[in-house]
């Protein structure tokens, strides 16, 4: 009986173009989620086939070969091992490389001897092509047994063909008459017949694999005890299984290139991947050229995103203004404005950069460029125990540290990938800028060196070096304190170089900011209600009073009204349970040069850091958007013994404190959805901190 439901599983190597056919078949019709217990995406998707049959795509890890290293590996072994309890695929759809078929091959060979339904999709044959590679498909299909279709998913060419063979043979898959690859039975006759007899419907090969990883498997304990006692009657050896099996293999690949597969001399000119390679991985220009790429992203996500982020602030803005005009005053309307509207706007404002950072970096990987800044960055990086992979997220962290950590996701390492997540918000994001710009434009001359280097500008660009300069100095710290041991291998291919696929570039950028609205987002959310609630309220009747007491003035001096409800907002602010909070921390933070001002912009920069400016506005009783009138008021402010508040040891103490200090809610949010755990924001958010205030402590001690 026909299944009402397809489920199919996409597998392949990296760089297989896996990807691209996913994408082409799926269109928009996807969803990401995550896989069951792991930070690994899990990307289906929906695909018509002739045969009108429900069809579920379901896009796994690309992997080289069915022995897993990596989280992602894993997941795709379990699921072609149907040791997945959740996802159980009807049919494989195999991509595989014609350019560079010898590879893609091994894990082929893999797929077939599982005798699982296999249908073989041969990607890159426009680059075999101009190779001068030669592939008789027809001999190659029958060498394998299963069915071949030559794909473009670029160009849409193949698709109609793919889609009618695996409704053909969804209907009437056929393994029976498929022979095994290799001789299995050479390696382990006894031991695979007595596994065979626990699961009957076992391969030869998947009865090798289950006594090589059973322990990863979801069996009972009286089956997993079975198979460890047939390892021990059988002396089962997985390493010499396992080398058995590969030299068994490349064996038989061989023959099968030399009869189906003709190749052009070795020998011949370079390709110009290879030429330009020269280039681009050059010992000296090779890092000029990154350092200029590197440059123009930063200065693209920076420049680009200003437009839209400023217009869905303004979008906001005027959303919150007609609410506040229209609705009637009261705490429902100052929670829907001050609380979830304001909320919505500090999740939505990120998109912007979200989806340029994603957009542009998928370009990087598209062309094949990304490989290339991760092979130059990683002598660097391993110094400090990462590698260079973690380059991307914590350059990306310069526009926005949300979207870095997020695509961190592509180190395999679970050390090195959890140390990138813990630093990569050390590098000064945009968010910083409106407090850097303002402290700045307080204690430091607008002077100009050789008449073109702005003093305030080295000073900038001396905050951004100080968080680049500590993630490496704490990642080198935490090496030695995360205690897990995987071992590190930085196996890298490099891929042609390549057009990028612009639909899969606009499919990436949607993805990504649907998954930061649905997860981040309900965080966030959640947060922001909390922040409005500690400022807007207060214990006993403090808030009545101040108000009572200001609509007492406004009746009395009704032409100042502006101006006392700008005062009233600040008073109101100080009586609530955030400004009491301030005046609480004052003596913690008075040594670091701040007053109970200042510690409120600290506690509500929690939400995020550029709440910093708006807060001090509110609190000095002036417009958020006039600037020289905050400086003004920030320059005048004075402690209560006549001292200026603004001092440089003052200001250069809290430029530092922003530039180290975990201040961002929708980044620890980020954090535990990537982590699965509340525990390392949690110590990210207290070792932040904490070095923020040492190093502030330190610069205002010692030059205060």
């Amino acid at each position: 009986m026909q299944k009402p439901y397809l489920h199919i599983a996409l597998v392949g190597n990296p760089n297989s173009g896996k990807t691209s056919l996913f994408n082409a078949l799926t269109g928009l019709n996807q969803q990401v989620g995550n896989f069951p217990g792991v930070t690994v995406d899990k990307k289906t998707g929906l695909v018509n086939l002739d045969n009108g049959l429900k069809t579920e795509l379901i896009d796994l890890p690309g992997t080289y070969s069915l022995y897993p290293r990596r989280a992602d590996e894993w997941v795709a072994y379990k699921v072609l091992m149907h040791a997945d309890q959740e996802v159980e695929p009807d049919l494989v759809l195999l991509v595989a490389d014609a350019s560079n078929l010898k590879r893609n091959l091994l894990f082929c060979s893999q797929i077939i001897d599982l005798r699982v339904p296999v249908v073989v999709a041969l990607t890159m044959n426009d680059l075999a092509e101009k190779k001068g590679t030669i592939i008789d498909v027809k001999g190659l299909e029958a060498e394998l047994g299963v069915p071949i279709v030559l794909v473009n998913p670029r160009k849409n060419k193949g698709l109609a063909e793919l889609k009618n063979i695996l409704a053909n043979f969804a209907k009437a898959p056929s393994i029976n008459n498929r022979a095994d690859f290799i001789d299995n039975q050479k390696m382990a006759p006894t031991a695979i017949a007595e596994v065979q007899k626990i699961f009957p419907q076992l391969s030869d090969y998947a009865a090798v694999h289950y006594l090589i990883n059973h322990k990863s498997f979801p069996l009972s304990h009286t089956v997993l005890e079975q198979i460890e006692q047939i390892e021990l009657d059988n002396q089962f050896n997985p390493t010499k299984t396992q080398a058995d099996e590969i030299v068994q293999r490349y064996g038989r690949i061989r023959q099968i290139m030399k009869d189906h597969v003709s190749e052009p001399d070795p020998m011949e000119s370079k390709m110009f991947s290879d030429k330009l390679d020269d280039l681009l991985l050059h010992r000296v220009w090779g890092y000029l050229i990154l350092t200029a790429v590197l440059f123009l992203l930063f200065q693209s996500v920076f420049w680009m995103a200003n437009y839209p982020m400023d217009a869905i602030e303004s979008a906001f803005g005027s959303l919150a203004n007609y609410l506040s005009t229209h609705l009637e005053q009261g705490w429902f309307q100052d929670l829907l404005v001050n609380g979830i509207v304001a909320g919505l706007g500090g999740i939505f404002v990120f998109i912007p950069q979200i989806m340029i950072l994603f957009g542009i970096i998928t370009i990087l990987e598209d062309t094949g460029y990304m490989a290339r800044i991760s092979f130059l960055s990683d002598k660097l990086m391993r110094k400090v125990g990462l590698n260079g992979k973690s380059v991307m997220p914590m350059i990306s962290g310069f526009a926005c540290a949300v979207p870095a950590i997020m695509s961190a996701r592509n180190i395999e390492n679970k050390k090195e990938r959890l140390l990138t997540i813990m630093v990569t918000p050390l590098m000064s994001c945009s968010a910083r800028l409106p407090v850097y710009t303002i402290l700045i434009s307080l204690v430091v001359d607008e002077h100009y060196y050789f008449g073109f280097l702005s003093l305030q500008g080295l000073v900038m660009m001396g905050l951004y070096l100080l968080g680049t300069v500590m993630a490496l100095i704490v990642s080198w710290v935490m090496k030695f304190t995360i205690r897990i041991k995987e071992k590190s291998f930085f196996i890298l291919e490099l891929p042609v170089y390549r057009a990028p696929r612009w639909k899969n570039v606009g499919i990436t950028m949607v993805e990504k900011a649907k998954i930061f609205v649905t997860d981040a987002g309900k965080i966030i959310m959640i947060i922001s209600m909390l922040l409005w609630f500690l400022c807007s309220h207060g214990p006993g009747t403090r808030i009545a009073d101040v108000e009572a007491k200001y609509a007492a003035q406004i009746q009395v001096r009704p032409v100042d009204e502006a101006l006392l409800n700008k005062q009233l907002s600040a008073e109101k602010l100080q009586n609530s349970y955030a400004g009491i909070l301030g005046k609480a921390i004052e003596p913690a933070i008075r040594p670091l040069g701040y007053d109970w001002k200042i510690g409120i912009a600290l506690i509500t920069s929690i939400a995020a850091r550029e709440v910093f400016v708006g807060t001090m506005a509110t609190l000095y009783s002036v417009e958020e958007t006039d600037d020289s009138s905050l400086r003004q008021k920030l320059t005048s402010a004075k402690h209560a013994d006549g001292s200026p508040v603004y001092t440089l040891p003052a200001a250069f103490s809290l430029m530092i404190f922003y530039v180290l200090a975990m201040q961002c809610m929708s980044t620890l949010a980020v954090v535990k959805r990537e982590t699965k755990s509340w525990k390392w924001p949690v110590i990210q958010f207290v070792y932040m901190t904490g070095l923020a205030y040492l190093m502030s402590l330190f610069v205002y001690q010692v030059f205060g």
